[in-house]
């Protein structure tokens, strides 16, 4: 029975490789500005859940089984995540008592973009199955979020690379639009 499961979760991995490199091959054409006036650069759900998967973790300790989920105009992340271990820098121990473990996150973002400009809105965040909107949501943003992530825009609006006009966000799919 072993060596099946080896053999499925080999075969997932190297299903799920191809589909990350895809999106860093989409990511660096952007970056590089060799992408083309006008063109339209889609990241499937499948592509995103792999890249997800495969590069998350390494880059973010403390967090394991990332998945995204893309409505119209929205999206959400789940990962199960430590945050004791994400966090960088001296925590409190009142606070490290709270947060520490293993727990399930979902993140909930709408999106709104045009004009070479976006703001990405948290609407929503569950931890162990609690949710947590409004201030609280605004506190969690300001404690932990950006002082891991200080160059992130929340709730507020920022400008797209140069070259890019916008970012819709679908049920299938993440389409970034090129300035013409």
């Amino acid at each position: 029975m072993r060596p099946q499961l080896v053999l499925i979760l080999a075969a997932a991995l190297y299903a799920a490789t191809p589909l990350a490199d895809a999106v860093d091959s989409k990511l660096n054409l952007i970056d590089s500005g060799h992408a083309r006036r006008g063109s339209v650069i889609v990241f499937t759900s499948a592509e995103l859940n792999a890249w997800a998967r495969a590069r998350v973790p390494p880059m973010y300790p403390g967090v394991r089984d990332p998945s995204i989920t893309l409505g119209t105009g929205t999206a959400s992340g789940f990962a199960m995540i430590d945050l004791l271990k994400m966090r960088q820098g001296p925590t409190n121990i009142f606070i490290a008592k709270l947060i520490e473990g293993e727990r399930p996150l979902k993140v909930f973002v709408q999106l709104d973009s045009a004009g070479g400009r976006a703001t990405a809105k948290l609407t929503r965040l569950e931890i162990s199955g609690v949710a947590v909107t409004g201030a609280p949501l605004d506190f969690l943003v300001n404690q932990f979020f950006l002082k891991m992530f200080p160059d992130a825009k929340v709730n507020q609006p920022f400008d797209l690379r140069d070259n890019m006009e916008s970012i819709q966000l679908r049920p299938d799919a993440v389409r970034v639009t090129m300035k013409k």
